[in-house]
C-alpha cells in the first residue's frame, strides 16, 4: 500500500511538472513570436501590500507573463504599502480606494489595477477605467469561455451594464446537501433551480430529533455558533434589501418585504428547522463526540447548508479523517445550486472573484495591460490554475471536481450573482456607530 501511494504522489507530481513545462512551452512560443523586442515596464497597482515586490502576487499572475515576455518587465505598486504604516503611534491607514484614485490620475500612472468588485462602480463614474468591449471586438477575443457567474456579475456592477475589467478565478455559493439525512428520512434530494420555499419545505421533512440529538434541515452557514441574523444576507440580497436607505440616514426596515424575511427566519428557528442563536452559558457544559463537533454539516447534524466553493476543501479532508479516525464517519454529500426567489429567476448566492483587473484610462501602457488581461485569461493560464485549491478558473473549458469526484460542479456557476445592495460608500464614515443599529 505504501508503494503504490508513493508511486501515486510521484505520478501526479511528474502530470503537474509536464503540465506547468507545456504551457511554459506554449507561452514560449508565444514569446518568440513577439516581433517587437523593445523594453517596456508594465505597472500593476494594487489596492494593498508590503512594498513593490510582492511575492505572492508575482508566482500567482504574473510570473508566466514575464517569461513568455522576456522584453516586459511588471511593476507591482501597492495603492496602501501597510509595512510603511507606523502602527505603534497610532498612525492609521488612509483610504484604499482613494489612494488607488489618486495614483491612477498621478504623474506616474499604473496601466493595470486589481481592485475589489465593489469599487468598479466608483472607478467608472469618474471615467478611470477604459472599457473592454471595444478591445474584445478587435481582437476576437472569446468571452463566451467565461462563466455567466462571473461575466456577467463584473458586467451588473458597473452602471452602464459594460464590461470594465476581468477575473481569472471565482469562488461563489452554493447548496451543499447531506446524502444520509435525506436518505434516512425518506425525503428526496434537492435539485438545481429550486425556490427558497421548496428548501425551506425540505429542511422541514428532514429535521428530526431532539436536544443535542437534533437533526436540523438547514443553515445559512456550517459553524455550529452563528446567528441566522448576521449570516442571511444571501437571502435578502437578491430582494435588494437593505437595512438603511442609500445614504444611511434613515432606517428601511419598517416594510412588508422586510416583515415577511423576519417571520419566515423567525418561523423557522421556533420550529427548530434551522439552529438558532447559540445558548453560551451551556457551552461548557457540552460534550464533544468527535473531530468535527464545531461544524453543522461536517458532524452530520445538518441537512442543508449554503457555502462558498471552498468548502469543498474541508470535505474531502475530513472524509479523509474519516479513513482513520473510528469515531467520525465523514458526510456523503452533494451540491446543488443555490435557492432563488421566484420574482427574481436565475440570480442567487454570492461571488467572490480573484484577481479582478481593469485598464487605467490614464494608463501608459495599454496595448501591453490588455496583453496581460487576454493572457491572464486565456487558455493556457486556466490550464495551468484549474487544480487551485481554493478557487475556480472562470474559463468553462478548464472547470471540473477535485481529485477525481463526481459532484455538481455546475451549481457554482449555472446562477448570476445577486447584485450588490447600493449605498453612499461615505455612509460607514459619517456614522462610524452604524453597527450598533444592527446590534441591537
Amino acid at each position: 500500500m505504501k508503494t503504490t501511494k508513493t508511486m501515486t504522489r510521484v505520478l501526479s507530481v511528474g502530470l503537474t511538472a509536464a503540465l506547468g513545462a507545456s504551457v511554459l512551452s506554449a507561452c514560449a512560443q508565444q514569446a518568440g513570436s513577439d516581433e517587437d523586442t523593445t523594453e517596456r515596464t508594465l505597472r500593476i497597482a494594487t489596492l494593498s501590500g508590503y512594498g513593490s515586490d510582492d511575492e505572492w502576487f508575482r508566482q500567482q499572475y504574473t510570473e508566466l507573463f514575464e517569461f513568455a515576455n522576456p522584453n516586459i518587465t511588471i511593476e507591482i505598486v501597492p495603492a496602501v504599502d501597510y509595512s510603511k504604516i507606523n502602527w505603534n503611534a497610532g498612525e492609521q491607514a488612509p483610504n484604499p480606494q482613494e489612494e488607488l484614485k489618486k495614483m491612477m490620475q498621478g504623474p506616474n500612472p499604473p496601466d493595470l489595477v486589481a481592485l475589489d468588485l465593489s469599487y468598479l462602480p466608483d472607478l467608472i463614474n469618474e471615467n478611470l477605467l477604459k472599457p473592454l468591449d471595444p478591445l474584445i471586438t478587435a481582437d476576437k477575443f472569446d468571452t463566451s469561455k467565461i462563466v455567466p457567474t462571473v461575466i456577467e456579475g463584473i458586467k451588473e456592477a458597473a452602471p452602464d451594464g459594460k464590461l470594465y475589467a476581468l477575473a481569472p478565478l471565482f469562488s461563489s455559493t452554493a447548496l451543499f446537501y447531506n446524502k444520509k439525512l435525506f436518505m434516512e428520512a425518506g425525503v428526496p434530494f434537492p435539485t438545481d433551480g429550486m425556490t427558497w420555499d421548496q428548501i425551506f419545505d425540505l429542511a422541514r421533512q428532514v429535521a428530526r430529533g431532539e436536544g443535542n440529538d437534533r437533526k436540523y434541515g438547514f443553515a445559512f452557514t456550517n459553524y455550529q455558533y452563528s446567528d441566522p441574523f448576521w449570516e442571511m444576507s444571501v437571502y435578502t440580497q437578491p430582494l435588494q434589501l437593505s437595512y438603511y436607505d442609500p445614504s444611511g440616514d434613515k432606517m428601511a426596515v419598517d416594510t412588508d418585504s422586510w416583515e415577511k424575511v423576519w417571520r419566515t427566519i423567525a418561523d423557522l428557528q421556533q420550529e427548530g428547522i434551522i439552529p438558532g442563536q447559540p445558548n453560551y452559558e451551556e457551552m461548557p457544559m457540552r460534550e464533544y463526540n468527535g473531530p468535527y463537533d464545531w461544524d453543522n454539516f461536517l458532524s452530520g447534524r445538518l441537512a442543508m447548508v449554503i457555502g462558498y466553493y471552498y468548502f469543498v476543501n474541508e470535505l474531502i479532508n475530513a472524509n479523509r479523517t474519516a479513513e482513520t479516525d473510528e469515531n467520525y464517519d465523514g458526510v456523503d454529500w452533494d451540491v446543488v445550486t443555490m435557492p432563488v426567489h421566484p420574482e427574481y429567476p436565475g440570480i442567487g448566492g454570492s461571488i467572490s472573484l480573484q484577481a479582478m483587473m481593469g485598464i487605467n484610462a490614464n494608463a501608459q501602457n495599454p496595448d501591453d495591460a490588455w496583453k496581460f488581461l487576454k493572457f491572464l485569461n486565456g487558455d493556457d493560464w486556466a490550464r495551468l490554475k484549474s487544480r487551485s485549491q481554493s478557487m475556480l478558473v472562470s474559463n468553462v473549458d478548464y472547470l471540473q471536481p477535485k481529485e477525481g469526484l463526481d459532484y455538481n460542479i455546475s451549481a457554482f456557476y449555472q446562477l448570476k450573482p445577486a447584485p450588490a445592495v447600493m449605498e453612499d460608500s461615505s455612509m460607514w464614515l459619517r456614522y462610524p456607530n452604524l453597527y450598533m443599529v444592527q446590534s441591537i
